[in-house]
């Protein structure tokens, strides 16, 4: 039944699934997911009717320890892209001294609409979720964080947050930030807002903040007024192949294909498909890989031709473009190297995976994927 649990664990970072048709679980079997990997999944043959399980009922949410438990109930973890749980973020430990949470809803990667879909036709949800995070947790103040290309979000958000029931204590604020990606990461998000440097290493709550994207505070206030669990997702599908783009709500756990059908299918001279931005996004293996619940896009290029890579001309606009003011040139040369003891020299944890790089790359260097190498090699060296 919809919003029936079916699966849980002991882990501490993770969240449980609920159904989210109606059916019977047909099978058990492995699944993949749209990076090629594969995991174990229940297969529910939906029956076509929808049908809510009785289960679905509000929490009681009186307390800071019932309220995270109704956070962690309700299966959320954040729809930005991340998809770590939110009940784990959301649990900061009191020697934080949290004051600011911002809701990000910055959304800079070219062609993803959801978040801005969200802001617009849920912003009393957004503003009432902001108010029972703020109330639970004990936070002075929040700030909802967009990029200043929606002017209708801004003046959506602005008109609310002028109303005095939107924002009893008038501690809620709309900023709006200069439109210039990525704006919308979570260090750069947290330094554009505050002023607040993380560290390496750290966390967002040890400057005192708590970032969640606007589409999972809102999702979290409608559990806690309804009782219906995160089993849907609100999906952008666009692309220059889609021949109907459009935002979607849809099930989580249905197949790209399905969705694409929905949008009216892709051109002919479809090549290339991508589970998330232009920028930041991956290339999906199969159509059949499935919905997942921190997904927010799926876009569909049309047949390009890739430019040759030619040799690095010292150029430096890697590192004028890099938000983390990395040396992304460096790195790939160090790794190519094998000279690995340098990689930390130059601070490759830093980097946030933007595409920046690669992407203003004059010689067409494959920039991010030498930053992404080099941190796994890191990683396996530090483990060793």
């Amino acid at each position: 039944l919809v919003g029936q649990k079916i699966a849980d664990s002991d882990a501490v970072v993770s969240a449980p699934i609920h159904a989210s048709v109606s059916g019977k679980v047909h099978a058990v079997n492995q699944v993949m997911l749209s990076g090629g990997q594969y995991v174990d999944a229940l297969v529910i043959a939906s029956d076509g009717e929808m049908k809510v399980s009785p289960e679905v009922h509000p929490p009681k949410v009186d307390t800071r320890e019932e309220f995270l438990r109704a956070v962690r109930e309700s299966g959320l973890v954040g729809l930005g892209g991340a998809g770590f749980p939110t009940h784990v973020k959301l649990n900061v430990s009191p020697d934080k001294n949290i004051d600011t949470l911002i809701i990000n809803a910055a959304e800079c990667e070219p062609y993803i609409t959801a978040d801005h879909r969200e802001a617009l036709e849920n912003t009393k949800a957004v503003f009432s979720g902001i108010n029972t995070v703020r109330k639970m947790l004990g936070i002075e103040r929040a700030i909802i964080a967009v990029e200043d290309n929606k002017p209708d979000v801004i003046e959506a958000l602005r008109k609310m947050e002028n109303d005095g029931q939107a924002s009893p204590d008038k501690n809620v604020c709309v900023l709006a930030l200069s439109a210039s990606y990525p704006q919308g990461a979570e260090k750069v998000i947290i330094y554009s807002a505050t002023g607040r440097k993380v560290p390496l290493g750290k966390l967002p709550s040890d400057v005192g903040c708590i970032v969640m994207n606007i589409t999972s505070v809102a999702a979290l206030y409608r559990f806690i007024t309804t009782g219906m669990p995160l089993v849907s997702k609100r999906i952008t599908v666009d692309g220059t192949a889609v021949k109907e783009p459009k935002n979607v709500l849809v099930p989580i756990g249905t197949t790209i294909k399905d969705v694409l059908e929905f949008a009216g299918g892709v051109s002919d001279t479809a090549a290339e498909i991508m589970m998330g931005g232009p920028m930041m996004g991956i290339d999906v293996c199969s159509t059949d890989a499935v919905i997942e619940k921190r997904n927010n896009a799926i876009i569909v290029m049309e047949e390009r031709t890739a430019p040759d890579t030619t040799p690095c001309i010292h150029c430096d606009r890697c590192a004028g473009a890099c938000p983390m003011r990395l040396y992304p040139a460096n790195v790939e040369a160090a790794l190519d190297s094998k000279l690995y003891d340098r990689l930390d020299d130059l601070n490759v944890n830093y980097c946030m995976e933007c595409g920046s790089c690669a992407f203003v790359c004059p010689a067409h260097r494959p920039l991010t994927q030498s930053m992404r190498l080099a941190k796994a090699e890191l990683r396996r060296r530090t483990a060793k």
